[in-house]
């Protein structure tokens, strides 16, 4: 049976990572490990390391997608909790069987990771990001 490994890193959505920086970074004193272009999310995203996870400041680059849809409906804030597990494959067959509604049926495999997500309306309301790290 697949486990959850850990929590990842959650992710908050802003619209300006320079003026959120000015929180997490330089008021709490998390590190900023690197920003990075993410095209095929179309977002960009500053990684801040805390403790086994990550906090992730996540800006979209383009209109329509689900962390612009999100800032305009909530403005900044949390958008997703991600969990790293060890067989993404089976926790999705698993989550499915459970009657879970998913957003991805079949993980999306980026470099590095494959990840899915999990929809917000059977996880009370949170948004859940399933990762497995190569």
């Amino acid at each position: 049976m697949a486990k959850i490994k850990k929590i990842n890193h959650v992710a908050i959505a802003v619209e300006d990572i320079d003026e959120a920086l000015q929180f997490w970074r330089d008021a709490l004193g998390l590190p900023l490990d690197h920003i990075e272009d993410v095209p095929s999310q179309k977002s960009m995203v500053a990684f801040l390391p805390a403790g086994d996870g990550e906090i992730e400041l996540v800006k979209p680059t383009a209109e329509g997608t689900g962390v612009a849809k999100f800032l305009a409906k909530n403005g900044p804030g949390m958008h997703h909790l991600c969990f790293e597990v060890d067989d993404i494959e089976e926790m999705l067959a698993s989550l499915k069987e459970k009657d879970v509604r998913l957003i991805n049926e079949a993980p999306l495999v980026l470099e590095g990771r494959k990840m899915a997500f999990v929809h917000p309306k059977s996880a009370g309301g949170v948004l859940v990001e399933l990762y497995e790290l190569d």
